[in-house]
């Protein structure tokens, strides 16, 4: 869905706040693109800002809202964000515009982040449905991230670091979800999406 709702628009209650986290390679955005494919209503996808560079193939207002640091600094001193975190060397954060005016239309939300990003959203939307995806094993973790050709050895060694961390977490969450088959784990996905 694109576009902020039109303000005339009412609906009788306000749209319900998904978020999913997971590590680095876990496989999140591919596997919210496909859940979401064959999702019979419209789910916002939040697009984050962030400073780091675009990753081959991403685009700028699609896939992230790739900022300066300055333009950063300005976005936190507005107080246009409702997270916003340092996460492997680069910042990132969730615009309120990509969010309350869609939950304020009776729009869902979903939001991809950080377990950093979703402890902050539970308390401030602690009716937020939280969604963890998980790769079968660390090892997949690796060999995932190394396959993507965009870390750096000290940047992989990094994020598999904080993929233990997170993985931690996981009991903290609504559902959890093994992302081991794409088609298995996406109509897990759409079924946390639904309830």
């Amino acid at each position: 869905m694109t576009g902020v709702p039109e303000p005339s628009q009412t609906f009788a209650k306000p749209g319900r706040l998904f978020v999913v986290s997971g590590p680095s390679g876990s496989g999140k955005s591919t596997l919210v693109a496909r859940a979401l494919a064959d999702l019979p209503r419209p789910i916002h996808v939040s697009v984050s800002a962030t400073t780091r560079p675009p990753r081959p193939g991403e685009r700028h207002g699609i896939d992230y809202y790739f900022w300066t640091p300055d333009q950063f600094d300005q976005a936190i001193h507005n107080d246009q964000f409702i997270e916003w975190a340092h996460v492997h060397g680069h910042r990132y954060g969730s615009l309120r515009s990509e969010v309350e005016p869609y939950l304020a239309q009776g729009i869902d939300v979903l939001l991809e982040i950080d377990v950093q990003g979703a402890d902050t959203v539970r308390r401030l939307y602690p009716q937020a449905k939280c969604i963890f995806v998980m790769a079968p094993s660390l090892a997949d973790y690796e060999k995932r991230l190394r396959a993507r050709g965009t870390e750096s050895e000290e940047s992989l060694q990094r994020r598999l670091q904080t993929a233990q961390y997170e993985l931690q977490q996981a009991a903290r969450y609504d559902c959890v979800i093994v992302n081991d088959d794409l088609e298995r784990a996406a109509a897990a996905l759409r079924a946390c999406l639904s309830c």
